[in-house]
């Protein structure tokens, strides 16, 4: 990786906005109104789902009162004369177009595609309403980005991560913690998640990676805002298809707390648990055919606990 050496682990989510914070020390804030017609969406968008009543609210807002925050945007170069690409403010150019607006005000910044994606990323991982799959995949992009790597090889360092320091509690008999690492890919796991401050490292690997595995009716409630990542994990330990999705909709209705939902689950569980009826004549030929192939009926004191049990068997019989 060309990012290898020493690497000081608190610069390392500073290095990341640093063309950023750049833009901003250069003084190319300056507000100025654009046409809707000649902004564009980005190709890779951080930000999937817009809740429907939300983006309500924010068009009766800007009916009301106007954008009151402008959105950042980019040229897009000499070969699209003209045109801008949005780089942070998604929702409001789409709640100001759905308010009937010709216009909207904007911050004009010159930005590479990386320096895009990266404030692209960081702009809505600090907002509040960002739903647990779309940060999850945000932090990801962003790992992915800081080390340049593939998505896939970002999620193989930090299960590796998670071993290793499960590795070193064991051999210590005690807790290990991440101070003790000195690879600088991670270094600059622990420094994009120290820069964050929304959660470490471990508690990402630990409850937010196993949502990607989630089945997909679970998924698309948890990316709609319909229910909470804790009661998503809950419900997806109901294997069976029928039942999960049962429980999904019941959750969803009736806004089911966790701890109901995991009784809810106890119960489905123990009934798959639950033996089924006997199938004696089956059972029977399957004892016979035993008893035929081992030497038991030659212990005579297992031969003749044998035969008392039999005396029952055919006593119940008879009844």
């Amino acid at each position: 990786m060309s990012k290898a050496g020493n690497i000081n682990r608190k610069s390392v989510f500073q290095d990341i906005l640093g063309a950023v914070v750049r833009q901003e020390a250069e003084g190319e804030d300056t507000v100025r109104l654009l046409s809707l017609e000649v902004l564009r969406l980005p190709e890779s968008q951080p930000r999937r789902y817009f809740d429907p009543r939300a983006m309500n609210e924010l068009v009766g807002s800007i009916q009301r009162h106007g954008i009151l925050q402008p959105l950042l945007v980019r040229p897009l170069g000499e070969d699209r004369p003209g045109e801008h690409e949005i780089v942070a403010g998604e929702r409001r150019y789409r709640a100001a177009r759905d308010a009937g607006l010709a216009e909207v005000p904007v911050v004009v910044r010159k930005m590479g595609d990386e320096e895009a994606v990266q404030y692209a990323l960081l702009e809505n991982l600090q907002r509040e309403d960002l739903n647990p799959v779309e940060q999850t995949e945000g932090i990801l992009q962003l790992l992915a980005l800081g080390l340049e790597k593939d998505v896939e090889d970002v999620i193989s360092l930090l299960y590796r991560m998670q071993n290793s320091l499960r590795h070193q509690a064991r051999r210590e008999g005690a807790i290990a913690t991440h101070n003790v690492m000195g690879n600088s890919e991670e270094e600059v796991v622990l420094g994009i998640f120290e820069g964050l401050g929304s959660m470490t490292w471990e508690s990402f690997v630990n409850n937010r990676l196993p949502l990607l595995h989630l089945p997909d009716d679970i998924l698309q409630a948890l990316r709609s805002g319909r229910i909470a990542y804790t009661k998503a994990r809950a419900i997806a330990r109901v294997k069976d298809k029928t039942e999960r999705e049962a429980v999904l909709r019941e959750t969803i209705a009736q806004d089911l707390s966790l701890s109901v939902i995991r009784s809810r689950i106890r119960d489905l569980l123990a009934n798959q648990a639950a033996p089924t009826p006997l199938d004696l004549p089956s059972r029977t030929s399957l004892l016979a055919r035993k008893l035929r192939r081992r030497k038991v009926l030659r212990d005579e004191k297992k031969r003749e606990r044998l035969e008392t049990l039999l005396a029952e068997m055919e006593s119940l019989l008879q009844d």
